[in-house]
């Protein structure tokens, strides 16, 4: 038997199970990228992988570094320009888009610009839009990935970088933006999803341990919670083989705790 599930290898098992089978899936650098190779090691081995850098579906290899990192040109049928590469969502050629945050609200709102003060006079500077604001806008569906605590989780965004639902409701539709939003949020609690009405983030599976109060407390707002939880399995041991093995065999996103790097 194997060691159980580590909350990294958990998560990542979590975001390939949000991956069906024959999608175009646009990858983010760290367990998105692992989630969607493990999707494509096992349930859904014909999805395509959508790198921002241009990378279009290369073959297998080394684990990258980022959405950058040679291999993921790695005898790639096709690689474009990074400008042509985020026109495939909005030509609507990217059925789901991964995406993590400095902060997540509660209509997936998405904060990557800075942290504490001011646009001016900020506590921590952080790397901006990047793509993040032409996948979120652009995008059939959207994930969220990120680490569930109450200062990642707030009620209030210190900066909009990326938009989900916008103020819930109808809003995104209404301010001209393309795709469904983000659908899910994958956390290391379980995975929340967005009230079809008024879009506000909902408890919808629970990671084997966790309970709504668990939830709640690493949330700086009220979250709502599904009529029927869904418990959520930990990854059976063949699936741990194949993620300790073969997608990320020298540990680089699902060591715990992290390496410094």
């Amino acid at each position: 038997m194997s060691t159980p599930a580590n909350p990294f290898e958990q998560l990542a098992y979590n975001i390939s199970l949000q991956i069906m089978d024959g999608q175009i899936v646009y990858v983010g650098t760290g367990l998105p990228m692992v989630g969607a190779m493990l999707a494509k090691k096992t349930h859904a081995p014909n999805i395509t992988l959508v790198y921002e850098s241009g990378g279009q579906d290369p073959w297998e290899g080394p684990m990258p570094w980022s959405v950058g990192g040679a291999a993921t040109f790695r005898r790639a049928p096709m690689t474009m320009e990074m400008a042509h590469s985020f026109a495939m969502a909005a030509n609507g050629f990217v059925d789901i888009a991964f995406q993590g945050a400095a902060q997540i609200d509660m209509y997936g709102n998405l904060n990557t610009h800075f942290i504490g003060g001011g646009f001016w006079d900020f506590r921590s500077r952080l790397t901006g839009s990047g793509g993040g604001n032409d996948l979120s806008s652009l995008s059939e569906n959207v994930i969220l990935v990120g680490l569930q605590d109450p200062s990642k989780f707030p009620a209030k965004l210190e900066f909009l970088t990326s938009p989900g639902h916008l103020t819930g409701g109808n809003s995104r539709r209404e301010a001209g933006l393309l795709g469904n939003g983000p659908v899910a949020c994958v956390t290391q609690i379980g995975v929340m999803d967005f009230e079809p009405e008024t879009k506000w983030m909902r408890i919808k599976g629970l990671n084997p341990g966790m309970t709504p109060e668990i939830a709640q407390a690493c949330t700086g707002f009220e979250l709502k919670v599904s009529e029927q939880i869904e418990h959520i399995p930990a990854p059976s041991d063949d699936i741990l083989q194949v993620l300790r093995e073969v997608v990320d065999p020298h540990g680089i996103f699902i060591t715990f705790p992290p390496r410094v790097r």
